[in-house]
């Protein structure tokens, strides 16, 4: 559950307000056991509401009309629409996890919730790829992590 009925941001935004929870149905609520010992998850979803035909150049909103390859870009418009996102858990009770912001419409499908373990996902090596590249780098950089600028 989300509050984006129409507009939803590009990326999960931890200080958005409003109604943010992942409901599982009660045949899985055993499966939630102990993952509130953990800070972050991630939460994978099917997009249900892209509309667009996968292409395989694309060309991201913020970047002023350079394209690249759909599997170097985050856009929700791919062969297969699969939303990944990480999300902190602030809660659980029963079958309900509250979460902060996460990038989803209401009611979009849950696939899958996966814990977030700092040794194993964090790489500190990891760079903006073609980004890095850009003469606007740093305003990109903001567009990239959902940072309202």
């Amino acid at each position: 559950r989300t509050p984006y009925r129409n507009n939803a941001p590009y990326q999960p935004v931890d200080q958005d307000e409003g109604d943010f929870r992942i409901v599982v149905d009660k045949e899985y609520e055993e499966g939630l056991i102990e993952l509130e010992k953990f800070k972050y998850i991630y939460v994978v979803y099917y997009l249900h509401r892209a509309t667009k035909p996968s292409s395989m150049l694309v060309s991201p909103l913020w970047v002023g009309g350079k394209q690249v390859g759909v599997f170097s870009s985050r856009s929700p418009d791919r062969p297969n629409p699969i939303g990944i996102s990480i999300v902190r858990v602030k809660g659980i009770v029963a079958n309900e996890i509250f979460i902060s912001g996460l990038d989803a419409y209401d009611r979009t499908p849950l696939i899958d919730i996966k814990p977030y373990i700092n040794d194993l996902d964090v790489k500190h090596d990891a760079n903006y790829g073609w980004v890095d590249d850009s003469e606007d780098k740093e305003h990109l950089i903001l567009h990239i992590k959902g940072i309202p600028h």
